[in-house]
């Protein structure tokens, strides 16, 4: 987690600019002129990068040992503008800050001109200074520590604004941080109850009221999807449940997550290709928990209920078989013909006890879950730009804008009330899932979770399969667990009270 400051020149070692290019001809971003530290002109350094074979293209860095700062990181812009896009800035400080890895502090000084380009550049620096070394052995030592610090030259002062924008930069950057951690642990280690062990000790300190809900008592209550779910595995399913409750709320809004610490599909037991990657299939329920975090700490206006379904999907003699039938909380039945279309069972489950305490407490206004639900997700949509469902295209069109500030991709995708027949069910009130229907796969999905939302309540789906978890760093995202959809909740949050 790097520290942020801010200046009005560069004076350290280590500096970052932007690159771009257009017709082959490269372009440095600020105009060096404008950094003192730099002595040399910019046809020289030009000639340098040109030598080098440097294009400047998104995600490229490029490294240049100097004079004055000992060491210049170029970011690539991609196709020279007057402008660039908020994300531009942000993938541009991202990818360099990861670069600086083993480094302690480095100056970016990249084109800015107002808060929501500083804003921009300082959340590329926090989300990219992350490194996972909790399981390393022998090469703990060895392994480079993320960049400690950093100062993001702009000439806007030492403004509130300002100040409040490296604080909220950090905390996203710690938040994410949480998630990436969560999405990255070996189940082994993440288990329902140690998901739910480490969340609470965070809460507790921000001052969040806490309660988990054992496997007796989800048993008990009548939680028939969680139970389900996890009454397969030695590592027995809980509900962790968190409540943020600022003295003077605006809104009251609910986050739902899934959280299956580990799925081998139970007895639709999973391919072994891949199967490793199931260790994320809890990315919701961390980015839910997560982004409640940044909520609070963040001190908004917003009171958040959310719910962290979480349970181990294996298999064993009291796995749950094809064709059983369960009790949902609330009375709905549903038979189980697929047990690897678990996340929906789990949800089902949260949904309802979001919407019941939201009916206790004077009403929600709006639902939002999180899950990796579908591998049709991926197959739609591939694996940075994930999907949003809805039954309320205000609420929607809201979470979209929120989208466009945080950078997240996601993409709106339409519930056919032609496809909700695939869940039918002769001998329940519905199915899971129908291996008989081979299209539309992410569609009857949420359609299942649309059961369970009463229509007058704002909701929304968000199936993160694919982007939750990448082999590929790019940007300000690094190998393993993304943390996405943390920052798209909090600029959700943010702007249901503007």
């Amino acid at each position: 987690m790097a520290s942020l400051k801010s200046a009005p020149d560069a004076t350290g070692d280590v500096l970052v600019l932007g690159l771009s290019s257009k017709s082959g001809k490269l372009s440095i971003h600020p105009n060096i002129e404008h950094i003192a530290s730099i002595t040399h002109d910019t046809k020289k350094l030009l000639e340098i990068l040109n030598d080098l074979g440097a294009s400047g293209r998104v995600d490229e860095v490029t490294k240049v040992p100097f004079t004055g700062p000992r060491l210049i990181i170029f970011t690539g812009f991609g196709t020279t503008a007057a402008t660039y896009s908020h994300e531009t800035l942000r993938r541009a400080a991202g990818a360099a800050t990861r670069a600086l890895s083993g480094q302690t502090h480095a100056d970016f000084a990249l084109p800015i001109s107002n808060i929501e380009e500083f804003s921009a550049v300082a959340e590329g620096v926090a989300l990219g200074a992350y490194s996972f070394t909790e399981f390393l052995g022998s090469s703990k030592s060895s392994a480079k520590a993320p960049l400690s610090s950093a100062t993001i030259v702009s000439g806007l002062g030492n403004t509130a604004a300002v100040k409040s924008a490296l604080k909220r930069a950090e905390i996203l950057g710690k938040n994410v941080a949480i998630t990436r951690d969560l999405v990255n642990t070996p189940p082994s280690h993440l288990t329902p109850i140690t998901f739910s062990t480490q969340m609470k000790k965070i809460a507790v300190s921000l001052g969040i009221k806490v309660e988990i809900l054992n496997e007796k008592q989800l048993k008990a209550k009548g939680y028939g999807g969680i139970t389900s779910v996890g009454q397969g595995s030695s590592n027995p399913p809980r509900l962790l449940h968190l409540t943020y409750s600022p003295a003077k709320a605006k809104k009251r809004l609910a986050f739902v997550g899934k959280g299956i610490t580990f799925d081998s599909g139970g007895y639709a037991l999973k391919p072994a290709l891949g199967m490793e990657d199931m260790k994320s299939d809890m990315s919701g329920a961390a980015a839910v928990v997560a982004a409640t975090f940044a909520i609070a700490q963040l001190k908004l206006p917003v009171a958040i209920e959310a719910y962290a379904c979480l349970a181990e999907n294996l298999i064993s003699g009291d796995a749950t078989r094809p064709s059983d039938i369960i009790t949902i909380l609330g009375g709905k039945t549903v038979e189980v013909i697929n047990p690897d279309a678990e996340g929906r069972l789990v949800l089902a489950d949260g949904i309802v006890r979001a919407t019941q305490d939201g009916e206790r407490n004077g009403g929600l206004d709006g639902l939002v879950d999180v899950a990796t639900l579908t591998g049709a997700q991926v197959v739609a949509l591939g694996t940075r730009t994930s999907a949003v469902m809805t039954n309320d295209e205000e609420f929607c069109s809201l979470f979209l804008e929120a989208t466009g500030l945080s950078g997240e991709s996601f993409w709106p995708m339409p519930l056919p009330e032609d496809l909700k027949e695939a869940l039918s069910s002769s001998s329940a009130d519905m199915i899971n899932a129908n291996p008989a229907v081979k299209a539309g796969g992410m569609l009857i999905a949420g359609l299942f979770l649309k059961d369970f939302v009463p229509d007058s309540l704002p909701w929304l789906h968000l199936d993160i399969a694919g982007p939750a978890l990448t082999h590929e760093a790019h940007g300000y995202t690094p190998v393993g667990g993304t943390g996405v959809a943390v920052r798209s909740l909090v600029a959700l949050a943010e702007l249901a009270v503007s």
